[in-house]
């Protein structure tokens, strides 16, 4: 599998201690050279204003420009809990840019491709950077396929966090399907709902923990009904892996090897859709180990087509009633 990579990811929050640190691409990365796993590597590329503009406000774009250039060292954003520091902004527009240079790549090749980038982005919304996030990566590369091919884009979101700034843009022709923790933060998506011109599918796990074969289980059912209903012409994942067993801000109690199993059901979900055109993009994952572990898995285990599904009867009862709610959702839908 095609990996999209960049030396700047390193630079955002170098030395200072924080969970999302520069070691989730560097020495992931390292590590997964050593496997022979990127020997099919890409470059990344910066995303302009006009990119980003697809997703966030002017007025937001010009704060981040504004506050990051005033900056010799860490500190929050004036719009809330994400750490910036003077080289942030280089990174996050690298970043967003990782995004688009891997959904480029999905379609010119019909195949999936990696963003192993960092800052994250699933948090960030219109006018406000969050939880680790300063741009909306995932999103602002479902946004340009749809106003570039004029077709339906699908992000589909694993991390133990719901994706509030993905849900917040999401409509016009792009649809948002999420599992995550609750309670747990941001405190969002609570229900499946109808967009202007897309969905919002939610199905909420307990914070406790949930089987890792009914975690499969779930998003198998998931990604048919929605990949039925929508038809998307790309699929963006919000690759988040904080929701292994063991992971310092997340952990759902869920086996590393899931995310072969993920990446089997993504795979197949896009060739129902008539194509191979998916584009990963790093969202969470704070244990290395298991970060790599989970990267290494996509691109090795995911090419893998074979029919491993999970049982039904493994999903429990209250998410089989979200999974209908779900269903009903899109059966509602005009998009």
């Amino acid at each position: 599998m095609r990996v999209i990579l960049d030396d700047l990811y390193g630079d955002h929050l170098r030395g200072i201690g924080h969970p999302e640190s520069p070691d989730r691409v560097e020495v992931v990365a390292a590590r997964l050279r050593e496997r022979g796993l990127l020997a099919a590597a890409l470059p990344a590329r910066d995303a302009s204003d006009e990119e980003l503009a697809l997703v966030h406000d002017g007025s937001y774009i010009e704060l981040v420009k504004r506050e990051c250039a005033a900056l010799t060292g860490p500190q929050y954003l004036s719009t809330g809990d994400v750490v910036v520091d003077e080289r942030s902004l280089a990174v996050a527009r690298r970043a967003a840019g990782g995004a688009l240079a891997a959904a480029e790549a999905a379609l010119a090749y019909d195949e999936p491709v990696f963003a192993l980038i960092r800052p994250p982005g699933h948090h960030a919304e219109s006018r406000r950077g969050m939880g680790f996030c300063l741009f909306n990566n995932a999103a602002i590369a479902a946004r340009a396929f749809v106003r570039s091919h004029g077709e339906r884009a699908l992000i589909v979101d694993f991390d133990y966090h719901h994706g509030n700034g993905t849900q917040d843009v999401a409509g016009a022709g792009l649809s948002y399907v999420s599992t995550h923790a609750a309670p747990a933060y941001p405190g969002t998506g609570a229900a499946s709902a109808l967009l202007d011109g897309g969905v919002a599918l939610n199905v909420p796990l307990p914070a406790s923990g949930i089987a890792s074969e009914a975690f499969v289980a779930i998003w198998e059912h998931l990604l048919a009904d929605a990949i039925a209903a929508l038809q998307p012409g790309l699929i963006v994942v919000s690759a988040g892996f904080d929701y292994v067993r063991g992971d310092p801000v997340g952990d759902l109690g869920v086996d590393t090897g899931v995310a072969a199993h993920l990446a089997r059901a993504i795979n197949r979900a896009a060739q129902a859709a008539g194509h191979r055109r998916v584009a990963y993009v790093l969202e969470g994952g704070y244990d290395i180990g298991a970060l790599t572990e989970s990267v290494a898995l996509i691109l090795g285990e995911g090419s893998n087509d074979a029919d491993d599904g999970a049982e039904a009867d493994a999903i429990p009862p209250i998410q089989r009633d979200l999974l209908a709610r779900a269903r009903r959702t899109l059966e509602r839908s005009v998009v």
